[in-house]
């Protein structure tokens, strides 16, 4: 499952704006924001959301999932777990 917040960081890591994600994705610029906008993990159908990995994933983003391991080495971003954080 991915964030709202990872995708967002995602998206910025990756340099696109929301148009070029879903362009990326053949989604539609508002169901980006519906999915950043989600509080938590983001809501969406899996057609969707699988679109949205696998276009992150070819720009050569790796979505790290909590508790794993980043086993490529390559730079990320990780939100570390703090007390009363909203996730």
């Amino acid at each position: 499952m991915i964030t709202a917040a990872q995708l967002r960081a995602a998206r910025a890591l990756a340099g696109f704006d929301q148009r070029r994600l879903a362009d990326l994705a053949g989604l539609s610029v508002p169901t980006i924001q519906r999915m950043e906008a989600s509080d938590g993990v983001v809501r969406g159908n899996v057609d969707s959301l699988t679109k949205l990995i696998e276009a992150l994933d070819a720009a050569g983003v790796e979505l790290i999932a909590e508790r794993a391991t980043s086993n490529d080495g390559g730079r990320g971003v990780r939100l570390k777990k703090a007390a009363g954080r909203k996730r």
